[in-house]
This record gives C-alpha cells, sequence and structure tokens, in this order.
C-alpha cells in the first residue's frame, strides 16, 4: 500500500473515530491521580489498530494469526477504556491473544515448556508496564516510534527479520497519533487500547528478531520503560502499596507532575534516552556477552533512579 495513502487513511480513521468518541462521550476526566487536567477524547491508541487491520488485510496469508490476537487485545482494552473491567477477565483476553501471537511466529515449535512459561510472563509483563507508563502527553508515540525506527534499521541493514511494512505501519499510525496527542493539550489519548495494542506489536516484532538471531540483548531496546516500570514496582512494594492501582510514582510522573517540567520535553526525553540505548545494542550487540551488555545499558539508569527519590523529597 502506498504509505501517503496509508497516512491518509489513518488520518481519516481517526477523524471518524473522533466524532464517534464525542457522540458517545468516551472521555478521558482527570483525577487527583492524572497528569493531566483537561477532559479529553480517550481511545485514540485505536489508530493502532486501524493500521494492524489494513497491513493483516494486505498481508493475511502470513499476519492471520498476529491479527486475531491483536484485535482480540485491542477489543477487549477498548472495553476496558469504556467500561472497567475485571482484572481476571482481562488477563484471560491478554493469555489467549498472546497465544494466538506465539502460534502465528512458530514459537510453540522452538520452546520448551519453562521456556513458554517465561515467554508469557515476559509478554504480559511488558504489556502492562506499557500500559502504566501511559501518562503523558507523547511519551507512547515517541517512545514506540523510537524502537520501531531502531527495528526498521535493523531490519533493513542487520538482519532482515519480517516483512519491512510490518514495522513501518505501526511507525505511520504512531506519526498521526502523535500529531493529535504530541500537544500542550492534546486532542486526544491512547487509552489501554492504544498502549496494549501498540505494545502487543512491538513485542511480537521483538520476539521475531530474538528468534531470528537467538539473540535476547535486543530486549535491551525496552530499557528505558522497564527500568522506570520494575524500579516504580520495587518501590511500591517498599511503601506497600496495591501495584495494580493507578498512582502517581514512576519518574516520567514526578518529573511532570511535581517538577512541573513540560510534558513534551518529559516525552521526548525518554524517547530520546531509548535512541541512544538502541545505538548503543546497534553497536555492541555482537561485540560483548550478553551480560556484559545488559550491564553496560541497565546499570546506569538503576544508578540514576535514587535521584527520583530525591525529587520526591524536594517537593514535600
Amino acid at each position: 500500500m502506498n504509505y501517503l495513502l496509508l497516512l491518509a487513511a489513518l488520518f481519516g480513521a481517526l477523524l471518524i473515530y473522533f466524532k464517534i468518541a464525542d457522540k458517545f462521550n468516551i472521555i478521558d476526566k482527570p483525577n487527583e491521580r492524572s497528569s493531566h487536567s483537561d477532559i479529553t477524547l480517550r481511545g485514540g491508541g485505536v489508530i493502532f489498530w486501524v493500521a494492524g487491520a489494513i497491513y493483516s488485510c494486505l498481508h493475511i496469508q502470513e499476519s492471520g494469526w498476529f491479527l486475531a490476537g491483536f484485535t482480540l487485545i485491542s477489543l477487549i482494552s477498548f472495553m476496558d477504556d469504556i467500561q472497567n473491567l475485571h482484572s481476571r477477565v482481562r488477563f484471560a483476553i491478554h493469555m489467549t491473544a498472546v497465544s494466538l501471537a506465539f502460534y502465528g511466529i512458530g514459537l510453540f515449535e522452538i520452546l520448551n515448556f519453562w521456556q513458554i512459561t517465561l515467554a508469557y510472563f515476559f509478554v504480559v509483563g511488558v504489556i502492562n508496564a506499557y500500559n502504566f507508563m501511559d501518562g503523558i502527553n507523547g511519551i507512547t508515540g515517541l517512545y514506540s516510534l523510537s524502537i520501531l525506527l531502531a527495528l526498521a534499521f535493523i531490519n533493513n541493514k542487520i538482519v532482515a527479520f519480517t516483512e519491512s511494512d510490518f514495522i513501518w505501519y505501526p511507525v505511520f499510525a504512531s506519526l498521526v497519533f502523535l500529531f493529535f496527542n504530541y500537544r500542550k493539550r492534546a486532542k486526544c489519548f491512547a487509552g489501554d487500547v492504544g498502549s496494549v495494542s501498540i505494545a502487543f506489536w512491538i513485542i511480537m516484532l521483538l520476539l521475531q528478531l530474538v528468534m531470528k538471531t537467538g539473540n535476547a540483548s535486543w530486549l535491551l531496546l525496552l530499557t528505558v520503560y522497564g527500568v522506570d516500570a520494575a524500579a516504580t514496582v520495587i518501590h511500591r512494594i517498599y511503601l506497600k502499596q496495591n501495584i495494580f492501582q493507578p498512582h502517581r510514582l514512576h519518574f516520567y510522573q514526578i518529573l511532570a507532575n511535581e517538577q512541573k517540567i513540560d510534558h513534551r520535553v518529559v516525552s521526548f526525553s525518554y524517547a530520546l534516552l531509548q535512541g541512544i540505548v538502541s545505538l548503543v545494542v546497534i553497536l555492541f550487540y555482537n561485540r560483548l556477552p550478553a551480560i556484559a551488555l545488559y550491564a553496560l545499558v541497565v546499570l546506569p539508569f538503576v544508578a540514576i533512579y535514587p535521584l527520583k527519590l530525591r525529587l520526591m523529597a524536594s517537593t514535600k
């Protein structure tokens, strides 16, 4: 499909969704845990499902299982945006969707039971972490764009691990979404349907890359989100909080809310940092043992994280 035609289709689809969301009052109302103060249309991340549906219709033979899982997880997430669903329902649907995608990429054929179990734990964990990290204007779109562009480079210059459009379609969807979201006052928020669906798509790409190369170092393309999410979970456990409840303790939330740094600056910084990490991984993935590369990339972010506690203390 011509990329200009794709952009036009995605823009049109999102504008139509805005009318639907406005008519049916699909909005995000700020509360005490929100990082925004204005009522805003919710669910703009449906654009990622639209991009996935278009791609799959044009490549149905190789992407039918992906589309089934992608549609299932997008639908349950959109329903959760409209009316909160029980966590058990969401978990069951997430597991089913991931199973369909695993089958589609042939993961069940090459991994043993314990490896498959670990893969489920990792994928579902990343999807939920990606969802929790979606809290300020631009962060989901920019961070996803940073990862996708790195994957496009890897696919084109290092190792061809997937069909190129399978990367470029979510790139264009991210650009269209950012046009309406990366603003001082966003036209729309991604909602669960956006953060969950793009996380699902990116994880499938990363798994394809790891399967093709046999190198788990590529998972470092999720480092910035990964460290913030994991460190925040540990922090909340220390505070004896329910880690499944909404909160404002992520590093980016402290920067945007307590330190009053422009949301767009914080979002761009996260994407830029991940871009730098991606460059390091690309340069050293075949020069350093995986454990050494993980240490080189992850430990500096772990060392920086205590700064969050100082910033929190300074605002009390």
